[in-house]
């Protein structure tokens, strides 16, 4: 079963049905006990880093996840992605979950937010096994990570380079939303689905 993190911000509906659609069970909830029987959780997320990290901590889920990070599978979608970094600039400077080495920055150029289709490219780990290079991803984001390149494992340009996704031990983020990616953004919650904790 796949525990989909609640902290009060983000599409939750969303990947709870593509979840179900790939024919695994999910939950919505926000209460540590409930995410206990999970497999895996997801941790998406829509709106301001600085708000939701409160939130995160408001019901402990901050420690929880790094907890959890030990012996369960993590995905960060979007903001849930950003909370990993070590630290963002968005709301003034807000202390991440730290699971990844790096810093959360806003786009100086370019239309702010980014919103559409975008391709993305060095593509690795199992997280992106069958998706062929270049594919597109749906994105939403006026932030992007900046983190080292062995953190890094699919980048993205708008304006700039950056990281699309990032990998950590158990824990792996995207910047774009799968869940709103059609078939491609299915194979890759799908690998989600398959693959093997690090212990």
């Amino acid at each position: 079963m796949v525990g989909i993190v609640d902290y009060g911000m983000g599409n939750l509906r969303s990947v709870q049905k593509a979840i179900e659609y790939l024919k695994e069970m999910a939950i919505v909830s926000g209460e540590c006990a409930a995410l206990d029987a999970c497999e895996r959780l997801i941790l998406p997320g829509v709106g301001s880093f600085g708000a939701g990290m409160r939130e995160l901590k408001a019901r402990g889920l901050d420690a929880y996840l790094k907890e959890r990070a030990k012996d369960t599978v993590i995905l960060g979608i979007c903001l849930g992605m950003q909370f990993l970094l070590s630290r963002s600039f968005e709301d003034g400077e807000n202390e991440g979950l730290g699971f990844v080495p790096g810093d959360v920055v806003r786009f100086r150029e370019g239309k702010i937010p980014q919103i559409g289709w975008n391709s993305v490219s060095g593509l690795r780990t199992p997280l992106f096994a069958g998706i062929p290079e270049g594919s597109e991803f749906y994105f939403v984001h006026s932030y992007y990570a900046r983190t080292a390149e062995q953190y890094n494992i699919a980048s993205c340009t708008y304006t700039t380079t950056y990281a699309a996704a990032v990998h950590a031990g158990n824990v792996y983020g995207t910047q774009f939303h799968p869940e709103k990616s059609g078939e491609i953004g299915l194979r890759l919650l799908h690998n989600f689905l398959k693959l093997e904790v690090k212990r």
